[in-house]
């Protein structure tokens, strides 16, 4: 069998060491974290590739929903993962004006963790990578670009990853990219995009919290304004959101003013919003939302954002990752042959999630278009009928509270344990 480099024309640097596992997965976020752990539990030599030397990222969900809580659970990790510091909300709220409304009651359905927990990334991708040592089969390698793939014919047959030691050449039976909404695996396999559009980005910045402030408050809209208000601790993480494209028309206003408009949509931050000293501490999130035609191709598979790139409504990008990565493992941990999995067995991942994935983005687009366009633009904004008739209906917020706790088509652990476990040690 013969591979080549079609797209490594400038060399590769010296020295190339060459690695061979059953599945490569390329990103260390919430899907290739969680794939890589359910392989590796199951017996599959995995490598994960993660291009930095730790997963701390300030641009990246916090928000842990019922569904994960549950996998955690069903995986024997729930207690240990609940030790991590973190905060948890049962009752989402918006505020909008001075009225609050309560749209959804995680109280209501029926699991064994009733809320969210509000841990930051890091600590949860820290929790699976200290957890995923006690399988031999799983080897998560920081410092690790994957910069190219390798094709034999026209089946992906590995990566080439760039590391401090020099370029690691890995083939694999299966490579699998959780790389994020910007894949550059998924552009080297040829994938095409469909894009959804989102009407609105983000203005992502901290500002400091006194202590025992927090509720239930997830959204706050006033006169032409939202933003989104997430609790790490010892500091609010805020969520500003603009118009798309409207960046350089809140610049122009001049910091004050920007600073001026968090207090009055969020009191409670007069004291702190001079953390804000200058833009350089505002970053701009794009918001998109997208998804691929095709998921698979021979001898490769995306899931994750690099599969369907989530809006921030609802907080469930982290979810539905660790629910695809689920889907895969369960569909796939058998399938390692003599030469991996076949096309079909990948395409069945995409028939599983492509029916949750469609659904939710179609809920967000409905709330991005119908609310949040609406709420940044009308001064005077006012609560729509139907989010009056959500804040007086127990029934509804139950519902609501477990398509987003919940989600569509949740997924369980079927995946067997296979490999023997060590002790796991900090």
């Amino acid at each position: 069998m013969s591979e080549e480099l079609p797209q490594v024309s400038e060399g590769l640097s010296s020295p190339v060491t060459e690695q061979h596992v059953q599945c490569c997965v390329v990103g260390g976020g919430p899907a290739g974290m969680m794939l890589g752990y359910l392989l590796g539990r199951a017996g599959i030599k995995t490598l994960v590739l993660e291009k930095h030397a730790d997963f701390f990222r300030d641009f990246r969900g916090d928000t842990v929903h019922p569904s994960t809580l549950e996998v955690m659970d069903e995986l024997g990790l729930l207690d240990d993962f609940l030790k991590v510091p973190h905060d948890e909300v049962r009752q989402l709220e918006a505020q909008v004006g001075t009225t609050s409304i309560r749209m959804a009651d995680l109280t209501r359905i029926e699991t064994r963790c009733p809320f969210i927990a509000f841990m930051p990334q890091w600590d949860f991708l820290n929790f699976i990578d200290t957890q995923g040592r006690r399988y031999p089969a799983l080897e998560v390698r920081k410092n690790a670009e994957a910069t190219d793939l390798l094709f034999d014919g026209d089946r992906v047959s590995g990566v080439v990853a760039r590391t401090p030691q020099g370029d690691l050449r890995i083939t694999a039976d299966l490579t699998v990219a959780c790389d994020g909404r910007h894949s550059r695996m998924r552009e080297q396999a040829g994938m095409t995009v469909e894009n959804i559009g989102a009407p609105m980005d983000v203005l992502w910045f901290k500002a400091g919290k006194a202590e025992r402030a927090g509720g239930s408050v997830f959204a706050r809209i006033q006169a032409g304004q939202m933003m989104v208000m997430l609790d790490r601790g010892d500091y609010w993480q805020c969520a500003y959101v603009i118009a798309k494209n409207g960046y350089e028309a809140v610049k122009a206003k001049g910091l004050d003013a920007f600073r001026g408009n968090i207090v009055r949509l969020a009191p409670i931050l007069r004291e702190s919003v001079g953390d804000v000293r200058s833009w350089d501490d505002v970053k701009l999130l794009s918001v998109r939302i997208d998804r691929l035609t095709q998921w698979a191709r021979n001898g490769f598979l995306c899931i994750g954002d690099a599969a369907h790139a989530m809006s921030p409504v609802g907080g469930v990008g982290v979810n539905l990752a660790v629910q695809d990565a689920v889907a895969a493992a369960n569909l796939l941990h058998d399938k390692f042959g003599a030469s991996g999995p076949s096309l079909d067995d990948l395409n069945s991942v995409q028939a599983r999630r492509s029916f949750p994935v469609k659904v939710t983005q179609a809920v967000q687009v409905m709330v991005q278009n119908r609310l949040i366009d609406r709420a940044i633009s009308e001064q005077d904004f006012s609560p729509p009928l139907m989010m009056r008739i959500i804040g007086r209906s127990p029934w509804l917020q139950r519902l609501i509270a477990r398509g987003v706790g919940i989600g569509v088509r949740p997924e369980h652990v079927h995946s067997p344990e296979r490999a023997p476990a060590s002790s796991v040690s900090d």
